[in-house]
């Protein structure tokens, strides 16, 4: 019985960014593999840090300081659910227990089927629609528990 490993294969990406570009490059590469990829797997970074004569622990500084990157992979939609100041008073918390609970989120952030990541945000920018959430790049506003069963069932379509 033989172990089969999974490879990852960036060669495609890595051609786009010579070796010499180093640090120049590390920005626009991460964000291409999370692109290609949905997520950083270390496999992916270490190919990086050896194309890029950079070291690994660079990587994962700038990976840590950029929310935009995930070292664990997402779901398609991602739900930013506000939590801000707005939001909280207006029902926020019952909102997100709702989406949670819905959703079967007991502990993690993705879904199994890895449909759907929830984050939780301090603001989104749209106080006057608290509580707010966004899938991807949509708006949803005045939520209700109600709303959020049918706004999320219509993802799961």
């Amino acid at each position: 019985m033989s172990l089969q490993t999974t490879t990852i294969d960036i060669a495609h990406l890595l051609e786009r960014y010579p070796s010499e570009d180093g640090q120049e490059a590390l920005m626009g590469l991460l964000q291409d593999i999370q692109e290609d990829l949905g997520y950083l797997p270390v496999e992916a970074l270490e190919k990086v840090s050896r194309h890029l004569k950079i070291p690994l622990s660079h990587i994962y500084g700038v990976i840590s300081f950029y929310a935009q990157f995930s070292l664990t992979p997402r779901g398609k939609n991602i739900i930013k659910m506000c939590m801000g100041t707005a939001c909280h008073i207006r029902g926020g918390q019952m909102v997100l227990d709702e989406i949670r609970s819905y959703l079967n989120l007991n502990g993690t952030d993705t879904t199994e089927d890895r449909l759907f990541s929830l984050e939780v945000v301090r603001c989104l920018g749209t106080c006057f629609l608290a509580p707010v959430m966004m899938i991807g790049n949509r708006y949803y506003g005045k939520l209700t528990t109600a709303k959020v069963r049918k706004i999320l069932k219509s993802y799961q379509r």
